[in-house]
């Protein structure tokens, strides 16, 4: 069975729009790789179906590798869902409630972080209400904290 240049073509273009389905990236390497097939049919006419899905797969997988690879890394990620850690870390807050031997202290942002404006802190220096303190670490929902 002989495919058309336009066959690769309508199969490119459905898998390109199948992609806003499926947000992957996946289908849009594929859809750029027969849509490369179907160019390559048209100037071409007569190559074996062999080398059609050969073509097909080796562009499909060098788009691939090459998103991963290279440009992936260029698109910068602006949300800090699921990274608290690195989203706290460095931030300034104010003591609100030293902490006691038996209870952590309580601190508060200026603008909340994370959900919540206040979070409870461990600090190995003495920290008195009103001291500013810097975030260093977090362990579990406990900030650890150094005295600014």
């Amino acid at each position: 069975m002989a495919l058309a240049y336009w066959h690769w073509l309508v199969f490119g273009m459905l898998l390109v729009v199948f992609e806003i389905f499926i947000p992957s990236f996946t289908a849009l390497w594929f859809g750029l790789g027969a849509l490369i097939d179907g160019f390559m049919l048209y100037l071409s006419p007569g190559v074996p179906l062999f080398w059609q899905l050969l073509v097909w797969l080796i562009a499909s997988s060098v788009f691939t590798w090459a998103w991963f690879r290279f440009f992936r890394r260029l698109a910068p990620d602006r949300t800090k869902a699921g990274l608290s850690r690195e989203a706290i870390i460095g931030e300034t807050a104010q003591v609100i409630r030293a902490p006691q031997e038996d209870s952590r202290g309580m601190l508060r942002f200026a603008t909340p972080k994370l959900g919540s404006e206040e979070w409870e802190f461990l600090c190995e220096q003495p920290v008195v209400m009103g001291d500013r303190v810097i975030v260093k670490d977090v362990s579990g929902n406990t900030l650890i904290v150094t005295r600014r």
